[in-house]
């Protein structure tokens, strides 16, 4: 299972969120779990609760996801960087060919786009 931790979900990993918790936990120990942190969805984290990207960043479980030309071109057509970083990265890749889920705490943020969701409330 292939996971994409939007800013919202960054941030309730930093307050204790027991389902993002649980997901740390699941992509560290069990084959076939990975969860992934867009770089610009971990910036707008960091703004929300300082600390939070050294946080994530130091876990075994978490890849960052690097903002490369693909991910520029797609942050560019987009209003706020942390949701468009998100939402390339969920789409298909070689690496992940259904995509991948993104776990949000904030659900609505992405209605009306071509994702599916996890929510974490």
């Amino acid at each position: 299972m292939h996971i994409i931790l939007d800013d919202t979900a960054m941030a309730a990993v930093g307050q204790g969120n027991v389902l993002a918790s649980r997901l740390i936990h699941r992509a560290h120990s069990e084959a076939g779990w990975f969860l992934y942190a867009p770089a610009c969805a971990l910036v707008e984290a960091d703004r929300a609760r300082a600390g939070t990207a050294e946080h994530l960043a130091s876990l075994p479980g978490v890849t960052v996801l690097e903002l490369d030309l693909s991910a520029v071109l797609a942050v560019a057509q987009r209003e706020t960087w942390a949701a468009a970083h998100s939402l390339h990265a969920a789409q298909p890749t070689p690496d992940r060919p259904d995509g991948a889920i993104i776990a949000t705490t904030n659900p609505d943020r992405w209605d009306g786009e071509a994702v599916r969701v996890l929510d974490l409330t």
